[in-house]
Parts: structure tokens; sequence; C-alpha cells
């Protein structure tokens, strides 16, 4: 993630679930599970990608990131460096989807572990790479926090799940980049339907980005890209 594209105050942004031009606030709306169809996938076509790696500067890359028996293992510490000599951005050990994209739909999907401890980490986003100023540098972001047994949020704000710690579960992020929405897939069934925000080049990313203290991991598997 380019410093550059940081708005002043990340934690600000985190902490208000964001907001959009002219202040106005950026909403969320929970949704329930009746509302999603048989399948997330039914209509969307495998796509192929890549990716590269991002991890603290000062570190190889083995020293915070494995991929074994098809899963990718990525964690890091509060205390470690930044991916850029002299960044103010936190740490991180993240793939950065190389696919960028400003219009259409598309998905991110993967099983998602979250071992006991990973508090106040980004484990999946959609960056705005590029995009106007005075916009937020990210259109989504789900957080894991430490409180019952687990906790998933969008951003800080909306409990999306709770009990989340070590075990497997799959999350879909769907963004329909031309009409402006996500919407959020646990297991299949739709648990939050919300807005990006605005115009942008984006693309997704993965792993850990830690905005709290001590050892921040999570492990991804089946990691598939969705497109229509």
């Amino acid at each position: 993630m380019n410093p550059s594209y940081l708005p002043p105050s990340r934690r600000a942004v985190l902490a208000a679930g964001g907001l959009l031009t002219g202040s106005a606030l950026w909403s969320m709306t929970p949704a329930t599970s009746s509302a999603a169809p048989a399948s997330p996938t039914d209509g969307w076509k495998k796509t192929a990608f890549t990716y590269g790696m991002q991890k603290p500067w000062n570190l190889d890359l083995s020293d915070r990131y494995t991929h074994s028996g098809g899963v990718h293992h990525m964690w890091v510490y509060d205390t470690d460096e930044p991916m850029s000599q002299g960044s103010s951005t936190d740490p991180r050990t993240e793939m950065r989807w190389n696919q960028e994209y400003t219009s259409g739909q598309h998905m991110w999907d993967a099983d998602v572990y979250l071992p006991s401890g990973t508090n106040g980490a980004t484990f999946v986003q959609i960056l705005r790479v590029i995009h106007p100023s005075g916009t937020p540098a990210t259109d989504f972001m789900l957080n894991a926090y430490s409180a019952s047994g687990g906790t998933v949020r969008a951003y800080d704000s909306t409990v999306l799940k709770t009990n989340a710690y070590n075990t497997w579960f799959n999350v879909k992020l769907a963004h329909n980049a031309s009409s402006g929405t996500v919407k959020v897939y646990f297991d299949d069934d739709l648990v939050l339907t919300t807005e990006d925000r605005g115009p942008a080049t984006r693309h997704f990313k993965n792993g850990v980005y830690h905005h709290g203290n001590g050892r921040a991991e999570a492990r991804f598997r089946n990691l598939t890209y969705w497109t229509r």
C-alpha cells in the first residue's frame, strides 16, 4: 500500500468507519441470510489472478510468511517495521492482488483462519489505490478483534461474527464497482450489504495489516477470484 494514498489519520478513519467526501456518513446495512442466493457465485466466472507480497522492509519474506499444503500463513508484530523504510504506516504482511479495476463485478473468496490473540488487524480489504483527493483510501475492510472469542467487524463498527478464533470460515467480498455496492458473505450467508466510497481504481488485499498490539496472524486457503 503506497503511503501517499493513505488519509492523514488511518486510525481516525478506522474508528469512524470512514467518511465520504463532504463529510457525509458512510452507512452500512446488516443483512439477513434470507437475502442470499442459493450460491453467491451463481453466474460468476473463476478468473486467474496474481499477487505480490508486502512485509516489513527489513525482514526476509520467510520471516513473516509461509505457503504449505495450500495454506498461506501470514503474521506480523506491532513492533515490526512498515513496508517501506521511513513510512508512517502500520506493519503488515499482505498479499497485494495485481488485478486492478474501476468498473464491473469482482469477488474475493477464501477460507480464513484467525488464531487466538489477533487483535486490531485488517485481514482483507478493498484498497482504492488511485482515488480522488479527499476520499478514503479503502472501499471496505474486515478487522479482527479479541472480544467474544474473536470478533470480526466491518472496519471498527458493525459486528459481523463472534467466536471467530481458531476455526476455518469462508469469506466472500463481492464488489459491484459499477453500482457501488459491496456484499459480504460468511459461509455463503449474506451478512452485510454496504456502499463503496465512489469512483476509484482498486484491488484486493489480504493478510494482516496491524493496527493493534502484539502478534497478528491470519491464514488463507482456497483463494479464488470471481468476475462477471
